[in-house]
């Protein structure tokens, strides 16, 4: 008997185990999934999808949610779940709330490809639309207007003018934004949405104001009348809009100023005239524009620091951009991308005005971690930044750079040295030695960018024409010269070359024997090493190779190591692969011919066809000077100039930042001169309410101590028979705090004591036996005492019994 108790036992209590086991597992499923991430979802089993229809059918409302999550994970991956549109659709109007954001993502991303079942949910929308929730109603009206079906344009229209004057902000914030895709849907409704939209334009939420430009900018951009009685109001709540919503509500009051307000007048537009002569104060409007974006450098969205920026750019003084200087350096401290596009506004901002930025200039070092793009940004930023004051930093810097794994930055860093030496004077013996010694580099890139760098300042400073510069910059040229065969890439020897053949004039030489006259020493011997080279050498260094040979050969004609030089590298032209050095070669020839007879000798090698043609040859044949002012004066040096700013790059856009001319760009409009009235402007909020400012008793200052609409201080005056008396004596001087008003009403209940005491005492002496006859009169009096003060209950306290 035992026995079988012990065995139902255990029974039930495996049963209860059981039990409590599916209990906690039910309860902890949602946990589970989310402790195991969104994985699970991503299941694209055929069994899980087919479980999908059967949990959409479910009365639980975890199972349809489950379902939902599944079926909007696999659409994320690309895989079509259209066919589960019927059961989605019946699942509209699920009280869960969470079910019912997914079934409305799903709608919206589905309705287009399958309209008619889409139409099915229309009535569950509008119902929606009452709802107790703001939020079910703005994400009714979100769907509703989503639909890409032409033919609930109407419906959406009526659905957006009831939200927008919903009692809740988010609401009508929905209702904004539904405005841009219910006129891309069909805008035949373009009249009724304009009406709306001067509807939320009334609307002195902050949170809707952001949405509200927004759907401005796409229905009407062009219609900046209808902002005109709304200007200074939105002015004023800009500070208190959400980010995004100060981004757009800047950009178009930023319009609306350059199109609607004058144009300011330059800082010196007056800097000669008499100072008698009056000068216009600034529109009052945009000075309240103005001063409402200034707060606004504090934030810490860096979409809203480059809308300040921009209007304080493009509609304040020069002046003003002092104050944009340390936000947009703040910039700096964001993610790559950001420091890239800080970086082209900085640039931007800082061509004018290089000295604002000065100050921050260690912010722009190049760090091991920046990158492509910000290393160029700031090298760029650097060389603009460089003055007498800092250049020896930014010398050590850039010389670090050259050091870099990134050919790049060693090329910028090179070209940057060059520009230190170009625009501070004193910094160039320090950068020429640091060129030279970049020649002696293993890399090809250094010494190809020194190089470079070198033959601008060479032909900077000898074109200056001063003496003191020409003997180095010669110098620099024959040291080069001597190197030559160390540099291997193509362009660093094709720039050796041409600065042998343009400065290799010397009319201080006579001739020796061994050198032509008026050629410098060491140019033969640079045109013998290319010769020598000339076959394995890039079409680029054979061009300059022949131009070097006809320039020498100009020099000095008679000389005969010159002319078989010029005659070899010609005739290694004429039979050359690439066709630019072939025409190169015959160019040349024909220009040489008057002016070097001795280069048409045939050689032993021609036949006599070859001889012949040599000698027959026919044209205008140009004597020597003419031939020295083609080689040597035709084509201008080309020197390196700063990075120009295209007028068409405006602060703020993303053409500024790529280079590159992009769509959609909001452009500014044109000043206009004169602008319109500002009466247009005027509106009954811009008045400031009159607010009555309590005094220390708690009454209401009277009229006369408020002026303009601003409350001015309460002047504490003590209350008493004595100050309500008019030329009783002299008045009392103000109280400057309560203490003091409150010293001096204890004396005077004191002194009062002591007054009320004697006429007591005199009263009882005279007036003991004419107590009979006044009681009638006591009695009377008792009453209008009563009267007045059940008149004083009704229109409240006076200051005297407030003080008492």
């Amino acid at each position: 008997m035992s026995g079988i108790n012990l065995n139902s036992l255990a029974e039930n209590a495996s049963r209860l185990g059981m039990r409590l086991q599916e209990s906690f597992n039910e309860r902890t499923r949602d946990l589970t999934l989310a402790g195991g991430g969104a994985a699970a979802y991503f299941d694209t089993g055929e069994d899980k999808v087919r479980l999908i229809r059967k949990q959409l059918d479910s009365s639980s409302d975890r199972e349809k949610l489950e379902a939902m999550k599944r079926l909007l994970a696999l659409s994320s991956r690309g895989r079509p779940v259209t066919e589960f549109f019927a059961q989605v659709v019946k699942n509209v109007a699920v009280p869960n709330v969470e079910v019912r954001k997914l079934v409305y993502i799903y709608i919206l991303r589905y309705a287009e490809r399958e309209p008619d079942l889409a139409l099915l949910s229309i009535n569950t929308f509008q119902r929606d639309l009452t709802d107790a929730s703001p939020l079910i109603r703005a994400m009714a009206l979100r769907v509703l207007a989503g639909l890409r079906v032409p033919s609930i344009g109407s419906l959406v229209v009526l659905a957006i003018k009831k939200a927008a004057s919903d009692v809740s902000p988010y609401v009508r914030k929905n209702a904004a934004l539904a405005i841009p895709k219910c006129y891309s849907l069909d805008d035949a409704h373009l009249p009724a949405l304009i009406q709306i939209l001067q509807t939320l334009l009334r609307d002195r939420s902050p949170l809707t104001l952001g949405a509200v430009a927004v759907a401005f900018h796409a229905l009407c951009p062009t219609r900046l009348d209808l902002l005109h009685p709304h200007f200074r109001r939105l002015c004023r709540a800009l500070v208190d809009a959400d980010e995004w919503g100060q981004v757009e509500l800047l950009e178009l009051l930023i319009r609306y100023a350059r199109t609607m307000l004058a144009r300011p007048a330059p800082a010196d537009v007056d800097a000669d005239a008499d100072s008698s002569t009056p000068i216009d104060a600034p529109d009052p409007d945009l000075a309240l524009l103005l001063r409402s974006t200034e707060p606004l450098l504090q934030s810490h969205n860096p979409a809203v620091i480059v809308a300040v920026a921009r209007a304080l750019l493009y509609l304040g003084a020069p002046a003003d951009r002092a104050k944009i200087v340390r936000p947009l350096v703040r910039l700096l401290d964001g993610t790559p991308q950001i420091q890239r596009v800080a970086l082209a506004y900085i640039f931007h901002v800082a061509h004018p005005a290089p000295h604002l930025f000065a100050p921050h200039v260690l912010r722009f070092v190049v760090l091991a971690a920046d990158s492509t793009q910000v290393k160029a940004e700031k090298i760029r930023l650097l060389r603009l930044l460089a003055t007498a004051e800092n250049y020896q930093a930014l010398l050590r810097e850039f010389i670090d750079y050259v050091e870099d794994d990134d050919d790049a930055l060693v090329g910028r860093a090179v070209h940057a040295i060059g520009h230190i030496a170009r625009v501070v004077p004193e910094a160039t013996p320090q950068c020429l030695a640091a060129l030279m010694g970049f020649i002696k580099s293993h890399h090809d890139v250094v010494v190809t960018h020194a190089v470079l760098v070198l033959k601008a300042l060479v032909q900077t400073q000898l074109a200056s024409g001063a003496p003191a510069a020409s003997a180095p910059a010669l110098a620099i040229v024959e040291r080069l010269a001597h190197r030559l065969d160390e540099m291997r890439h193509p362009h660093a020897r094709a720039c050796v070359l041409w600065l042998v053949g343009q400065y290799a004039p010397d009319p201080a030489r006579t001739g020796d024997g061994v050198v032509g006259e008026g050629v410098a020493s060491w140019a033969p011997d640079v045109l013998r090493r290319a010769v020598r080279s000339f076959r394995d050498e890039t079409a680029l260094v054979k061009q300059q190779t022949l131009t070097l040979a006809a320039k020498l050969l100009v020099l000095a004609p008679a000389d005969r190591v010159l002319t078989a030089l010029a005659r070899h590298a010609l005739l290694l032209a004429r039979y050359d692969a690439n066709y630019d050095v072939r025409d190169r070669g015959r160019v040349l020839h024909a220009l040489l011919s008057g002016a070097a007879p001795g280069l048409h000798a045939a050689p032993a090698s021609w036949d006599d066809a070859d001889a012949d043609a040599a000698r027959d040859q026919g044209g205008v044949v140009l004597r020597r000077e003419q031939v020295h002012v083609v080689l040597f004066n035709g084509k201008a040096s080309v020197v390196e100039k700063d990075d120009p700013i295209d007028p068409r790059e405006l602060f703020g856009t993303t053409t500024l930042v790529t280079g590159r001319e992009m769509r959609s760009e909001r452009l500014l409009p044109d000043w206009l001169e004169a602008g319109v009235d500002p009466a247009l402007r005027d509106a009954p909020d811009d008045a400031q309410p009159q607010t009555q400012a309590p005094t220390a008793f708690g009454n209401v200052a009277p009229p006369a101590t408020r002026a303009a609409g601003r409350a001015v201080p309460v002047v504490l005056q003590p209350a008493g028979a004595e100050a309500e008396a008019a030329g009783s004596g002299p008045k009392k001087a103000a109280y400057v705090d309560l203490d003091e008003f409150y010293a001096s009403e204890e004396e005077e209940d004191e002194d009062g004591e002591e007054e009320e005491s004697e006429e007591s005492q005199e009263e009882e002496e005279e007036g003991e036996g004419e107590e009979g006859e006044d009681e009638g009169e006591d009695d009377d009096d008792r009453d209008d005492d009563e009267e007045e003060g059940a008149e004083e209950d009704d229109h409240g306290p006076t200051s005297h019994g407030t003080a008492r």
